[in-house]
């Protein structure tokens, strides 16, 4: 394992300039904006922002001022931000907590988390709420790479996450949280390794396979009928990157503009921001993370979870560990008898008043308070178990002096 700091090579922003500087945007589609897809008048104002206003330096100094590390995990480098949380002097050791992004965001999204968990006191919260917080790239995803063979799975990932966490950072037990994505990778590791898991908090519940699907309630027939009615017409993308990703790729890792339309919908669409993007995001926030991707070249391999999850279909097993889930304003009113055919442990549960489903970067103070009232009963029985003293990076890496 060894420390890591984001730089982007000069040429690269260079051609990027060049590339954008060449830009060819459509005709809007008659009708309502958005409606076809991102609307074409704010990506010309985006990317004139992306030429002539936006400081990537000074983001890249934002994301290097959370420590990041690469470590080799069966083969594959991995990629996360680690900051220790702060202990008060006689209090319990912080807990550690890995929180996994999903698609297609980055672990930046992630970072307004951090010192809201690492040092809650700062921001009117108890100290002994305090977590270690890892943030790792997904594989494929930024810096992360893909893993030599195999699939980019849930099991997968989580067995990898679950590597990560106790051989490398050394930690016998930690909690989950997770969104997209990432929310299928903390319900595996979940699944897999129950007794290292204190405790799995979700922004997305999971719904039952159909194995537990049968004897629907009206309520829970609604819901799922609901939100089958919520996603029809918009799931293309989907069946793109999972069934013709690489001519997708070939596409957006070629043109700035077309990465940024591809992403930006998303961050419009699936976000609480009533149809303005910007009430949510920032374009410096939005183009901090099409800047990732486009400086690493991996949207192409941020589509692998989508292509391998065809040939995966898995069902997720009941999961037996204390189990946390917030609802975003995207998913409220799923019956909470849904999710107990897939939690038999469920021990908070909270309907969120705003946030969609970039709900960690949209409310990252509503979702900080779950997240350390969900784990506060759990962390004392844990810290009995474990007890562990700060993790120095000799401890981990031979050689190293700056601690993890």
């Amino acid at each position: 394992m060894k420390p890591f700091t984001i730089d982007v090579p000069e040429t690269v922003l260079a051609d990027l300039k060049v590339r954008l500087a060449r830009t060819r945007l459509p005709t809007r589609t008659p009708g309502d904006r958005w409606a076809a897809g991102t609307d074409p008048d704010y990506l010309r104002e985006l990317l004139g922002y992306w030429v002539d206003g936006f400081d990537w330096r000074a983001r890249e100094r934002w994301l290097n001022s959370f420590p990041q590390y690469l470590a080799d995990v069966g083969g594959q480098t991995v990629h996360f931000a680690h900051v220790r949380g702060v202990r008060t002097a006689g209090g319990p050791a912080p807990l550690p907590l890995v929180v996994t992004h999903g698609w297609p965001y980055s672990f930046a999204e992630m970072l307004p988390l951090v010192s809201l968990l690492t040092d809650p006191a700062a921001h009117g919260g108890d100290a002994g709420d305090a977590f270690d917080v890892v943030v790792p790239s997904l594989p494929g995803f930024g810096y992360s790479t893909l893993p030599q063979s195999g699939p980019v799975t849930g099991p997968a990932v989580a067995e990898t996450w679950a590597r990560l966490m106790t051989d490398v950072l050394g930690y016998p037990r930690f909690g989950t949280y997770g969104e997209d994505i990432g929310s299928s990778v903390s319900h595996w590791i979940a699944a897999t390794h129950p007794d290292e898991v204190i405790g799995i908090h979700v922004a997305q519940a999971a719904y039952p396979p159909v194995e537990r699907s049968g004897d629907l309630t009206a309520a829970e027939q609604k819901f799922l009928a609901w939100a089958a009615a919520k996603w029809e017409g918009a799931t293309a993308y989907a069946e793109l990157q999972s069934t013709r990703p690489d001519t997708l790729a070939a596409a957006l890792l070629d043109s700035p503009s077309g990465l940024a339309a591809w992403m930006v919908e998303k961050f419009q669409a699936w976000s609480d921001c009533e149809g303005d993007v910007e009430r949510r995001f920032r374009k410096d926030d939005l183009l901090t993370t099409i800047m990732i991707y486009w400086a690493t070249g991996t949207i192409g391999s941020s589509f692998r979870p989508y292509f391998d999850q065809r040939d995966s279909r898995l069902p997720l097993p009941v999961l037996t560990v204390p189990a946390g889930i917030t609802i975003g304003v995207g998913d409220l009113g799923m019956p909470r008898s849904l999710a107990e055919r897939t939690y038999a442990d469920i021990r908070y549960w909270h309907d969120l008043p705003a946030g969609g489903h970039f709900v960690a970067n949209e409310e990252p103070g509503l979702v900080a308070a779950d997240i350390r009232e969900f784990f506060r009963p759990l962390r004392h029985p844990a810290e009995r178990r474990y007890g562990l003293p700060p993790i120095e990076v000799e401890a981990c890496w031979p050689g190293g002096s700056a601690g993890v």
